[in-house]
């Protein structure tokens, strides 16, 4: 799988650009800014966007769903627990502080389990709520795009809105860290660096070890 990192927006976001090599389809996953950088990065790695897919749905991972749906007719991803979340009108003013444009509501929906197609290539919906309740991992072995979830050496917030310290920490334990220790963890923000393995976070990370 193609997998190219982009640092984007004033709340420097870790976006990500995935796709097949084989069909040149793509996805766009957390455009947190800078949409015109991520369109020319597509289009430097030859990929057709089919997808724009949200870890979790706090505006600055999503700042820029709307301008990449308007520009490449993507079908916008949310877990379902998410969508439903952000839909509430105290949910939506709240975020509307940060003063970052929300994302539009989902075209599709994916649970825990579920699979996103893209070509020959498919990412692993794991449910990782606790910084949002529909906060979500995508795994394709042997990469692990972790959101807001888990970062270099800490884990995501859990005072917003729908957020939970004991929930995060269950997920991380029971879901990701039984990944095997060479899966590349790449983070929804370079807070204490841009990438990480399983087994360095399992051995390093303050809030496990």
């Amino acid at each position: 799988m193609i997998i190219k990192q982009l640092v984007v927006g004033s709340m420097e976001v870790c976006c990500y650009i995935v796709g097949c090599p084989k069909s040149g389809k793509g996805a766009v996953v957390d455009p947190g800014g800078d949409v015109e950088r991520i369109l020319a990065t597509v289009e430097e790695l030859g990929l057709s966007v089919e997808y724009i897919i949200a870890t979790h749905g706090h505006p600055d991972h999503v700042c820029g769903n709307r301008q990449l749906k308007e520009a490449t007719s993507a079908s916008i991803v949310f877990h379902k627990l998410e969508d439903d979340f952000l839909r509430k009108p105290e949910v939506g003013n709240y975020f509307s502080m940060l003063g970052l444009e929300a994302s539009p509501p989902a075209d599709i929906t994916v649970e825990e389990g579920e699979t996103i197609t893209i070509g020959e290539e498919k990412l692993k919906v794991i449910h990782t709520p606790g910084h949002s309740p529909g906060g979500m991992c995508l795994y394709n072995e042997p990469n692990l795009i972790t959101g807001d979830t888990l970062f270099v050496g800490a884990i995501g917030r859990t005072d917003f809105p729908g957020g939970s310290y004991s929930d995060l920490i269950e997920m991380v334990n029971e879901k990701l860290f039984i990944l095997p220790e060479d899966t590349v963890v790449w983070p929804g923000h370079g807070y204490g660096g841009k990438r990480s393995t399983i087994g360095q976070e399992k051995k390093f990370n303050p809030y496990f070890s």
